[in-house]
């Protein structure tokens, strides 16, 4: 099990603690609570043989886990994030006023049950992995932006490229339209032309066979 010891405490005043194995870890956490000085929050490790001592303290409620060495940094601190959370969500501002040990009776499973969990089960790695493969997207995106920059394609003159696009279309759509417009008054003009030519050559027809260009023969019939 990679997380052997953990507790919540206000200050040096212990809340709740669970252990699984019988260590001095009750012992030496005490110590590391009556060194840990000021308000601020942190997150800091120590190490002591082959443990290392996690503790994250925020908003003046710290929490602290003895893990082996060989469970690095990140399950840990995943862990403490984790108790913090359910510990701050299950008592509130009690916490900042309890006893010692007020809520050991009750938290001390729950303790237990994420001890085991994050010792032992494979999905709280494997939550962390997906974590670390977006944050690592996240870094190739901002990666391949850097590129671009360096080979001088500035974002900005990429809009400007786009801009320019954009109003070249615009002025040739609004080109299209006024060729289309000409060419329609052409077609137009040159219908209105052969109809006119048309009246003339019925008229020069109409005038040659009713003998002059008032129908005489035609309209006296």
């Amino acid at each position: 099990m990679a997380i052997l010891f953990a507790l919540v405490a206000r200050g040096s005043v212990v809340l709740a603690e669970f252990s699984s194995t019988h260590t001095n870890g009750s012992a030496i956490a005490r110590q590391i609570l009556e060194k840990i000085t000021g308000t601020q929050d942190s997150n800091v490790s120590y190490s002591q043989d082959r443990y290392i001592f996690h503790v994250k303290r925020t908003d003046g409620i710290t929490v602290l886990c003895m893990a082996e060495e060989t469970a690095g940094r990140r399950i840990p601190f995943l862990f403490l994030e984790n108790i913090h959370g359910r510990f701050i969500k299950a008592y509130g501002r009690a916490c900042h006023s309890a006893l010692a040990y007020a809520m050991n009776d009750e938290f001390s499973r729950v303790l237990s049950q994420q001890m085991n969990y994050y010792s032992s089960d494979p999905n709280a790695d494997r939550i962390n992995r997906m974590r670390c493969e977006m944050s690592q997207v996240r870094n190739v995106m901002l990666d391949n932006i850097d590129k671009v920059l360096e080979r001088g394609d500035r974002l900005e003159l990429l809009v400007d490229k786009t801009a320019n696009m954009q109003e070249k279309t615009f002025h040739f759509r609004k080109q299209a339209r006024r060729f289309q417009s000409t060419v329609w008054w052409r077609n137009v003009k040159l219908a209105a032309s052969l109809i006119i030519l048309l009246l003339i050559i019925l008229y020069a027809v109409l005038a040659f066979v009713c003998h002059g260009f008032t129908l005489p023969s035609c309209i006296g019939h």
